[in-house]
């Protein structure tokens, strides 16, 4: 008797472990508001591979919104979509309302890829996207943190976190094109 008893604590705990282990958020399940105040569904990405990138304004890597734009122009009919949060995490670098960040990245580099509001990537008030890239009981992948403006996280098609590129990473690295051709 004491022995089933043991053998059937045993597989609840084991069952209890796995279960921990796989109870990261659905990225799909994730929202946000776009820069023009209107909700933005994550599950519309289903299927997609997803660059999410924090931006500003006013940074030295501000330069790589051409890139992206580039990027993005070269492979949004092939289930790629970056999305941009603007951020003023950093030094003030992103010190525009949510009209002159549209207007700016416009304007500049003729952006067309999805922008959302400006939001905090880290700290208390971290918006719930970032809390799902950057903590690892949330994505089931890694932690990892926010250092500066234009990180690059990249998600499969499938929702899954696949890695974490830093600032100085080229949007149109071979690392990012073999990523997403694969």
């Amino acid at each position: 008797m004491e022995k089933r008893y043991l053998i059937s604590l045993l597989l609840i705990m084991a069952s209890s472990i796995l279960n921990s282990a796989h109870s990261s958020t659905p990225f799909y399940d994730l929202s946000a508001v776009d820069i023009n105040g209107d909700s933005f569904s994550f599950d519309q990405l289903k299927g997609k591979k997803v660059m999410i990138v924090n931006t500003a304004s006013k940074c030295g890597y501000t330069p790589q919104y051409e890139e992206l734009q580039e990027l993005y122009e070269q492979y949004k009919d092939e289930d790629f979509v970056i999305i941009a949060f603007p951020a003023n995490n950093f030094m003030r670098q992103e010190p525009g309302t949510n009209l002159e960040i549209l207007e700016f990245c416009s304007v500049n580099f003729g952006v067309t890829f999805p922008i959302m509001e400006k939001i905090s990537v880290k700290g208390k008030d971290m918006h719930a996207v970032y809390q799902w890239l950057t903590l690892k009981e949330n994505n089931g992948v890694k932690d990892s943190s926010v250092k500066w403006n234009f990180q690059k996280y990249l998600i499969d098609e499938e929702g899954n976190l696949i890695d974490v590129l830093p600032s100085r990473t080229s949007p149109l690295s071979d690392e990012v094109i073999e990523w997403i051709n694969k």
